[in-house]
């Protein structure tokens, strides 16, 4: 009897539910509604309590919905390169599924490599879908941090030293992402520009290098990319910390900029509740850890925007306008993302998104050096290849800290060569040194142990023997994402080359001169060596099918495009903030160099880099034209086009980027010599020729006045350089803006 009476009890309940829902849907839950009413009126069915429980985590990467509204929780994942395993709910182990092993992109230093847009789409949409499909809402990245100085140990992540090609390259990755209905959180916001101290340092700079070199990229973000969520970095400016810094977050991102998205807290970067009410933070995670191992377990109800928020409003020592803001916030998180009803349902692992990655590693990889035209390797005439170097064996995804992955696979460099050669060459192995041993990162195995039991003598020694008689040596070294190479949380203590690697590659030279240098790396090495050895390439961390990407080049199936998008300096004083200090400086650093970064200050100094940015080789040649303007004179709200053909002189096809840099003749503030305004990625057949044109108006032209606190486009005579580099200008034009 009991059973049915609430069974009826139930009936009527879901009956009456029926006719309310037909007369009124809340319009929270309307999605014909816009959000802004949506977010009203959820805002007004919530209780502090909720609103409260929704600004913090309640695991290592979620946080609350509102449960009793239907409204989803919100779940983070790292990171920029993929998409990162499960965890534990209150650590950081593997939470050991079987189903979360994902396709490993390229990092972030080879798609900026490629300097095209269009991949820069096709890997925030591919990404962005493996997240979807892993019910991820939020994507912790973009990492678009300035390249200040080779020596921190988290530039793999970024998009290099200048901030036109890293806003141009990180806007169609957000579309792409957000695609999905899977925020882009835009990391660290900002100079977080090294790793020694993180956590504690206080940035000092200038408001000109500030605005002109270390936020356009935020901004653009933000303005173009219409960018979700941002994500506070470590460090302080202004003697405040970043996650809840009253001049970065509510003076400049929400003030000047306008932006409508949560910020969201690096883990543990929130430590004071005053500043975390006040200045702009949203949601706060993974406070008391490193952002990397250690933690409070269960400490979520003392995160410092939890109880003791929550006692404050109690208190009355604060009212609760702040906290209904941060929910504002986070709501419309909520209906552009988990409430969408629209958003696709995403893929993951898939065969696609593998050959998303192979391509923009293919597109990425530089060819810095080809005398004697070494590479591509002539099959047809090596008969023996020897490949030396640890780092043609070892796993690349894993390490280097949160941007760590369970990869579905791993093609490694030998791999890839014994792949693609077959049997039209013999290919012997060395290894030559060892840099880390370690064959087990966080419950991901390598597949091939690199424990090793013999002397460095014997390694060198089956390393010269193997060289010695081969036709050609391929010499596969460079950085590892162990600490103090390129990883988190470390900083390099140098600019050359670890584990005796330089003395190995002279040695090696001596033996056969048919040697190519390939750098793994994500950061800027020193090449004491590099007159001795005719091929160098920069083979970045190119993922999942890293070892693939690699063959093709290096045999020529894919004619290598890729240019760099920082300096490779012949020695540490040849930066700026090497020569000027301060790096890494204490509890203060201050960036003395200002807006002389990379190779603005190279050019300044007149220091001959040792790899310009923007440099790289192709196996074919190319021709520059005359750059013409179609006006001498332009006003201040003109536009003015440049023209330079560009020929294919060689004889297979290939692609060019052609680089348009702006150069102030006369300025009353400091200028760089130039700066980079423009560029495009250009396919010619051989004999194709084609005309590359850039439009530009005065925004091209202006500096960032720090005494007017604003930009300005003086009058005057410029000049418009085209260059296949930033020291190879084929030619230039001047003009004047009235």
């Amino acid at each position: 009897m009991f059973k049915n009476v609430k069974t009826i009890v139930v009936l009527v309940l879901l009956s009456s539910f029926g006719l309310n829902a037909q007369n009124k849907v809340p319009v929270y839950l309307d999605d014909k509604k816009p959000i802004n009413e949506r977010v009203e009126d959820a805002l007004s069915r919530m209780t502090t309590d909720e609103k409260i429980a929704m600004i913090h985590a309640q695991s290592k990467f979620s946080s609350p919905g509102v449960p009793r509204l239907g409204i989803p929780e919100n779940w983070m994942t790292d990171g920029p390169h993929g998409i990162r395993t499960e965890v534990l709910w209150d650590e950081w182990e593997q939470a050991g599924w079987t189903n979360d092993s994902c396709i490993a992109f390229p990092a972030l230093t080879a798609l900026s490599a490629t300097w095209n847009k269009e991949l820069a789409l096709l890997y925030g949409k591919s990404i962005g879908e493996e997240a979807r499909f892993r019910n991820k809402n939020v994507l912790l990245g973009p990492g678009v941090n300035i390249y200040r100085t080779p020596l921190n140990g988290r530039n793999f992540e970024y998009m290099g030293e200048d901030p036109f090609l890293t806003s141009k390259m990180v806007v169609p990755y957000i579309k792409g992402v957000q695609s999905n209905g899977v925020a882009a959180c835009v990391k660290h916001f900002a100079l977080n520009n090294q790793e020694t101290n993180r956590n504690a340092v206080n940035v000092n700079v200038d408001d000109r290098a500030l605005y002109e070199i270390y936020l356009p990229a935020f901004k653009a973000a933000v303005q173009d990319g219409d960018a979700w969520a941002i994500m506070g970095s470590y460090n302080k400016y202004k003697g405040q910390h970043c996650c809840h810094n009253e001049f970065l977050l509510n003076d400049i991102l929400r003030g000047e900029w306008g932006f409508k998205g949560v910020v969201i807290s690096d883990w543990g970067g929130v430590h004071d509740t005053k500043q975390a009410i006040h200045n702009g933070l949203d949601m706060e995670f993974g406070s008391w850890t490193n952002g990397l191992t250690w933690g409070t377990s269960n400490a979520y109800d003392n995160y410092y925007l939890a109880k003791p928020y929550s006692e404050m409003i109690k208190k009355g020592e604060v009212g609760t306008k702040e906290l209904d803001e941060k929910v504002r916030r986070i709501l419309r998180l909520s209906f552009l993302t988990t409430m969408n009803k629209e958003r696709p349902f995403g893929s993951f692992g898939t065969k696609e998104h593998a050959e998303a990655g192979l391509k923009i590693a293919e597109e990425g990889i530089v060819l810095l050096q080809n005398k004697n035209n070494i590479l591509p390797i002539d099959l047809g005439k090596t008969k023996k290849i020897a490949v030396i170097g640890e780092n043609a064996i070892k796993m690349m995804t894993v390490g280097g800290g949160s941007s760590s992955l369970k990869a579905k696979y791993e093609i490694t460099p030998l791999e890839g060569l014994k792949k693609r050669i077959g049997n039209q060459a013999e290919i012997v192995y060395a290894r030559g040194y060892v840099g880390d041993p370690t064959s087990n990162y966080n419950g991901v195995v390598a597949k091939v142990s690199l424990e090793e039991k013999r002397s460095q003598e014997e390694l060198t020694a089956e390393a010269l023997k193997i060289a010695k008689d081969a036709d050609v040596v391929l010499f596969i070294g460079g950085l590892n994402k162990s600490p103090n190479q390129d990883d988190e949380g470390h900083d390099r203590k140098g600019l050359e080359l670890s584990y005796g690697q330089d003395k190995l590659i002279s040695e090696l030279a001596k033996v056969n001169k048919n040697i190519v240098y390939v750098n793994i790396s994500g950061n800027a090495v020193a090449m004491p060596w590099v007159n001795e050895v005719p091929g160098i390439v920069q083979g970045w961390f190119l993922g999942t099918e890293a070892g693939n990407a690699l063959a093709a080049v290096l045999v020529g199936d894919v004619n290598p495009s890729g240019k760099l998008t920082f300096t490779f300096p012949v020695k540490l004083s040849d930066n700026g903030a090497h020569a000027l200090g301060e790096f890494p400086g204490g509890d203060e650093v201050t960036y003395k160099e200002s807006i002389f970064v990379g190779y603005r200050y190279a050019d300044k100094q007149k220091a001959k880099p040792l790899f310009a940015f923007g440099h790289g080789l192709s196996y074919t040649t190319f021709e520059y034209g005359k750059v013409t303007a179609d006006k001498k004179q332009m006003g201040a709200g003109d536009k003015i086009t440049f023209s330079v053909k560009v020929k294919n002189t060689g004889k297979r096809e290939g692609s060019e980027i052609v680089q348009l840099y702006i150069s102030d003749l006369k300025s009353s503030l400091p200028r760089p010599i130039k700066e980079l305004k423009e560029f495009d990625k250009v396919s010619l057949k051989a004999g194709e020729e084609k005309t590359v044109t850039f439009t530009i108006d005065k925004t091209a032209l202006s500096f960032f006045d720090d005494k007017k606190h604003d930009w300005v486009a003086e009058p005057g005579a410029f000049e418009a350089l085209i260059g296949a580099s930033a020291v190879d200008i084929k030619s230039k034009v001047g003009f004047s803006l009235q």
